[in-house]
């Protein structure tokens, strides 16, 4: 063919073109996120990491420590502020009893969180078969989930939190003697607790120690008064539900002498962090957090003065 043959047909091919109508997508963005759920196996235990959503957080005014440190260090992780910040729940399933810790914001802040009951029913669940519920602290989002309109959305389950946590959050004392800042956190706790209590479905935490088979319940004081994590173990293997002993992963794991504002007991929070992250890390502990990155799983390795967050492999159950 000659050049001359050739410049022909890709000019011909050229002013087709010209003439086709430009590709459009045959639908609208979805903008609607996959159903919020993972699933992994525990030995004989079944977990699933249940999604409230997420919310934008302005950690650097948060986080106790300069704002521009904490703003170094989400950069340096690809993130911006305000940090959209996960809150996450997990539903253990024991083979005997299904146990939920922690229930997620309910309607208390806004449309971006509260989908914990939906993620629930999309994993194959149903609130009414979820036999106890463990809190890790009366914060909002993380006991608002528990009622709705005034009625139990778990109307089946024993609700338990330690005694120290809920004698401080639902009392009209410490809420009219507490700080402006901290004011907020008391009501949600009594609306969500409250038709537990009346129907004597809610059980306070004495002590240390085994609440079902597999699941151990542990102070962990600081975040709260009676801040908890729960201790999962099914046939040597081990799974530490750390609650709010962090909430800025990129920050707090390099670096746990961070606190954040939301501390009741700044010093002691730290404490708490430092005791169970060195023990994870030395034992080798898989650990979910409510504020790390959906599904919030990883484990804990020493690094320097403070760790490194290795996050869960990808799995399948079979």
């Amino acid at each position: 063919m000659t050049t001359k043959r050739k410049h022909m047909l890709l000019a011909a091919a050229f002013a087709t073109a010209a003439f086709i109508p430009c590709a459009r997508a045959a639908a609208p963005l979805a903008k609607t996120p996959a159903p919020g759920y993972a699933r992994i196996t525990l030995g004989d235990f079944e977990i699933t990491p249940l999604s409230d959503g997420t919310a934008d957080l302005p950690m650097d005014q948060l986080l106790q420590q300069k704002a521009e440190a904490t703003r170094a260090a989400l950069q340096k992780n690809f993130l911006a502020l305000p940090l959209e910040t996960s809150t996450n729940a997990f539903l253990i399933n024991t083979g005997a009893r299904l146990v939920l810790v922690d229930t997620g914001s309910g309607a208390y802040f806004g449309p971006t969180l509260g989908k914990l009951a939906a993620n629930l029913k999309a994993a194959g669940y149903q609130p009414e078969q979820v036999d106890e519920v463990y809190i890790t602290h009366l914060h909002p989002d993380h006991v608002g989930g528990l009622a709705s309109n005034g009625r139990r959305v778990f109307p089946n389950a024993i609700v338990r939190a330690a005694r120290a946590d809920s004698e401080y959050w639902l009392s009209q004392a410490n809420a009219g003697q507490a700080a402006a800042d901290k004011k907020g956190f008391f009501q949600p706790a009594m609306q969500s607790l409250a038709p537990y209590v009346q129907a004597g479905k809610f059980k306070a935490i004495e002590r240390d120690g085994e609440l079902v088979p597999g699941i151990r319940a542990m102070a962990a004081a600081g975040h709260t008064p009676g801040h908890t994590v729960y201790l999962v173990q099914s046939r040597g293997k081990k799974l530490l539900l750390i609650g709010d002993l962090v909430h800025v992963a990129q920050v707090q794991i390099d670096n746990p002498e961070v606190t954040i504002g939301f501390d009741s007991d700044a010093r002691a929070a730290f404490a708490s962090r430092k005791q169970f992250f060195d023990g994870a890390a030395r034992e080798g502990e898989l650990v979910a957090g409510a504020h790390l990155q959906f599904p919030g799983l990883g484990h804990l390795v020493e690094q320097g003065k403070g760790y490194r967050w290795v996050p869960v492999n990808y799995t399948q159950p079979r």
